[in-house]
């Protein structure tokens, strides 16, 4: 088992950015190098279709995998606090550190920055788009996040949901099951409409539906990722269930709920039950992971629905914060009450 160890972060990007086949490789940390409390890298972003895809950050003819790793780095990392969407169902985004964050008994170890706010005067909904998350613990030191050292952190509607507006979601004709099986297709567009249009891009779930992203009037871009050269993408996890209720009843105010805890993008930055414990992360049985710390942060959008004119669900990141290395303390029995 590997010691909890930094590493020098400015190397490690540099490596990365050439495309070095060594460059998840870590590196102690020189002694008077102080390690960072924030993302030093973008191992993948790779967005669903979604209304602010090819715009956080934006695509440029040419851009490449790595080019837009790299965009993705300049917007979240070292505190830079810009954005980066994910898109609809499944899109994500894999964030690395200079260091382990380390796991401590009774705490929230981290918290995943996004631009999630509550409505006024409401505690219960705002705009919500819950990102499931997912951690990795560098065990074999290989500098890469293996795909057997993941592990999913069980927030509250995880394996079940029992979230206190699930019944009204329920009337709402919402699909309120949690299915952590999931799996989903887009398919790309034969062309772009350049204007609105509830029929746009076409997928399908292993559940056996179908449907379409629907392109909205404020954005006219192309929602399907750039520079993937595919012309179908696949993505599979945890799927949360629809948390968008038109209370209005007409389509003017779509209501986001939050969920109790657990997911990114979900509370306001300042909320502590944006944060997380790495003590919640469990295996694909359902089982505590007893993890030491992590390295690696997976964070994928984890509901897919259409809200109106808001458009699809997608979480939006701004970064990841280490919060013993900021020396924030939230204990965890208080985020789960």
């Amino acid at each position: 088992m590997k010691q909890i160890a930094f590493f020098n972060g400015r190397a490690a990007m540099a490596l990365l950015l050439i495309g070095c086949a060594t460059a998840c490789e870590k590196q102690d940390t020189p002694p008077d190098s102080a390690p960072t409390p924030y993302v030093t890298r973008v191992v993948e972003f790779r967005p669903a279709v979604g209304q602010f895809t090819n715009l956080l950050p934006e695509y440029e003819p040419g851009d490449t995998q790595e080019t837009m790793n790299r965009k993705a780095l300049e917007a979240i990392g070292n505190n830079n606090r810009g954005m980066i969407s994910l898109g609809g169902f499944g899109g994500y985004v894999i964030v690395g550190f200079d260091h382990t964050i380390e796991n401590r008994s009774g705490l929230c170890d981290f918290r995943v920055l996004g631009n999630a706010f509550q409505a006024s005067g409401q505690s219960e909904y705002g705009s919500c788009e819950p990102g499931v998350i997912q951690v990795a613990y560098d065990a074999n030191g290989n500098g890469r996040p293996d795909e057997e050292e993941w592990y999913e952190i069980a927030g509250s509607s995880y394996p079940v949901s029992n979230e206190s507006w699930l019944d009204r979601a329920a009337e709402a004709g919402n699909d309120t099951r949690t299915i952590l099986d999931y799996e989903i297709t887009y398919y790309r567009p034969a062309s772009e409409p350049g204007a609105p249009t509830a029929q746009y891009i076409r997928w399908e779930d292993n559940q056996g539906r179908s449907g379409y992203k629907a392109m909205n009037g404020s954005h006219r871009q192309s929602y399907y990722p750039q520079w993937i050269t595919e012309d179908h993408i696949t993505f599979r996890g945890t799927r949360l269930p629809e948390n968008g209720i038109d209370i209005s009843t007409n389509g003017t105010y779509f209501a986001l709920y939050r969920f109790a805890y657990g997911y990114a993008d979900n509370d306001p930055n300042s909320s502590d039950r944006s944060a997380i414990d790495i003590d919640w992360a469990v295996d694909a049985a359902g089982q505590p992971a007893r993890l030491p710390g992590v390295d690696f942060i997976r964070i994928h959008t984890g509901v897919n629905q259409e809200n109106g004119w808001l458009g699809e669900c997608s979480t939006e990141i701004m970064g990841v914060e280490d919060l013993h290395l900021l020396d924030v303390q939230i204990a965890s029995e208080t985020v789960t009450q």
